[in-house]
């Protein structure tokens, strides 16, 4: 499947179906920072010396355009490691997003300017710009190992990471949930009980209602 193709499907599959069709959740902490931001793209991993961003400077000049930069910020989260300075640079460059296990900032101007970012919190202060780091090797962000080649597809829900060896599959597994879960509905809507359409046994829940 084409990239744009890829990312169209992943995008309308959103992360909840991915993550229960191959896909690894992310944890939980790693949160859209503004509403209705939506990412789905292939996943570049930097790497960051804790409380250090070169890394990721040196990332947005040389990135793909269409990927998402996908960080990796050791144990110093609560700094801003990503504000408005990079996301007009992103932007520039055509990168799709920002997944990042730490701080970001200027939240008003992320919404504004439309650059999905997820990360673990919000911080103020900022980064030093001197430290190595690296781009491409994996990371572990959000409890989850990524490496190049892995996709990102974050929502409302969270963030999955899409395994770069088994992307069709996951695709053809999240559609194929998308279905059955269309079907439910219907069948809901004309009266079914989840305890039917589910095969569950309702003896070990005591009643009182009479």
């Amino acid at each position: 499947m084409e990239p744009a193709a890829l990312a169209s499907a992943f995008a309308e599959l959103g992360a909840a179906t991915l993550g229960e069709s191959g896909g690894r959740p992310m944890h939980p902490r790693i949160r859209p920072v503004w509403p209705g931001a939506r990412l789905a793209a292939p996943a570049v991993p930097v790497r960051c010396t804790p409380g250090d961003n070169l890394a990721i400077h040196v990332a947005v000049a040389n990135a793909t355009a269409g990927a998402a930069l996908v960080v990796d910020v050791g144990a110093m989260t609560d700094l801003g490691y990503w504000g408005e300075v990079l996301t007009t640079a992103a932007l520039a460059r055509g990168i799709a997003g920002l997944v990042i296990d730490g701080g970001v900032r200027d939240v008003d101007a992320l919404e504004r300017l439309g650059f999905p970012v997820f990360a673990r919190l919000v911080a103020l202060p900022g980064a030093t710009k001197r430290q190595p780091g690296s781009i491409g090797a994996t990371a572990h962000v959000g409890d989850v190992d990524v490496s190049l080649g892995d996709w990102v597809v974050g929502d409302a829900d969270g963030v999955v990471v899409v395994p770069g060896a088994s992307l069709g599959d996951v695709a053809g597994a999240g559609r194929a949930r998308a279905d059955k879960e269309a079907r439910m509905f219907d069948a809901l809507r004309s009266g079914a009980t989840t305890i039917e359409l589910l095969g569950l046994d309702p003896s070990p829940v005591q009643r009182l209602d009479g």
